[in-house]
């Protein structure tokens, strides 16, 4: 691909902006919300994810964000210290915010949802002053998320991160991340979203989600490849558009695509694929290796944390993923011989 500079240099891998929250897993799997009646705490939000992740994968992280004064910021700090990450830019607010909730329902394996309480949560809280620039001149990687983005003052202090990443040259990718519920319209959506697309270097997002951010664009057929040469006019070097249990394609500035292997897995919920996915493919392209390797080892992860019950405690080493690919050849293999 159009060479992707990561500077080896820097002290820290990776650091992410955005949404820190709590998650509320069902634990009676099978029944509709109304019918649960207990529920399993882990952290959560999808830049949280992804951050823990690349941290199991063995890389230095931190984390950029804001967290309520109270059990639940307290519980989310401990855990991300616990996992090896950086909490120095983990910012507690004091005006009285909460912790953004989650509670997910699990009907069977491809019928799950998600239930958001998101009213006066600390993560869009964050202001710019609260970013850190050392933190970010640190970085081989910032990666935001769109959820930041939905309100101020945390949308300004993604911009402000992105203006730091810029100045000390960090690559910045972008998990498009659509929430409905935290945005006003769908222009004010696709207006940030663009602003922000343009400072990165990766981009990364469903089908339905790149429609969004093209609002304003002629691309009635939704064609994937329209979409990419778009971004590729701007900063972005690599354009990794998902589809679902179609799989990923991953569109690159030099005119090539690639996908990614595919993994059978005992899926018990669908939710934490997508930022599985993205740590492992992350992971991969900061160790230098082909596009087509690094989407497996997202697929492989991905395939791991959607046969669990959380997303954040699921998150592999890359130990679980090496011998998870390893047994998935070897199945492959005498499936062959079969």
């Amino acid at each position: 691909m159009s060479k992707l500079v990561i500077d080896s240099s820097k002290p820290v891998d990776f650091v992410a902006i955005g949404r820190l929250c709590i998650d509320l897993n069902a634990n009676e799997i099978n029944r509709p919300m109304e019918d649960t009646i207990t529920f399993t705490k882990y952290v959560g939000g999808s830049p949280a994810n992804i951050c823990i992740g690349m941290s199991r994968l063995g890389l230095k992280a931190g984390f950029i964000g804001k967290v309520s004064d109270d059990q639940m910021g307290r519980f989310i700090v401990r855990y991300l210290e616990q996992n090896g990450i950086d909490t120095r830019n983990v910012v507690t607010d004091h005006t009285g915010a909460v912790t953004g909730l989650a509670f997910t329902e699990i009907q069977s394996p491809t019928d799950c949802s998600i239930l958001m309480y998101r009213d006066n949560v600390a993560d869009l809280l964050l202001t710019p002053d609260e970013v850190q620039e050392e933190r970010i001149s640190e970085a081989k990687l910032l990666l935001i998320s769109g959820t930041a983005l939905a309100q101020s003052p945390s949308r300004e202090a993604v911009f402000q991160a992105l203006r730091y990443a810029r100045k000390h040259g960090a690559v910045i990718a972008f998990d498009l991340d659509y929430r409905p519920y935290t945005w006003r319209s769908d222009e004010e959506t696709a207006v940030y979203y663009n602003l922000a697309a343009e400072y990165c270097d990766i981009l990364i997002g469903t089908r339905e989600e790149f429609d969004r951010m093209e609002r304003f664009e002629a691309n009635p057929e939704r064609s994937d490849q329209v979409t990419a040469s778009g971004w590729f006019e701007h900063r972005a070097k690599l354009v990794v558009i998902k589809h679902g249990k179609d799989g990923s394609i991953a569109y690159v500035k030099d005119g090539t695509s690639h996908r990614a292997r595919s993994f059978q897995a005992q899926v018990i919920k669908t939710f934490g694929a997508g930022d599985s996915y993205a740590a492992g493919m992350l992971y991969g392209l900061m160790q230098g290796w082909t596009i087509e390797r690094s989407m497996t080892y997202g697929s492989a992860a991905a395939a791991i944390v959607v046969s669990s019950h959380s997303c954040s405690d699921a998150m592999p080493t890359t130990r679980q993923i090496d011998d998870f690919i390893a047994a998935s050849t070897n199945a492959d293999a005498v499936d062959g011989v079969k």
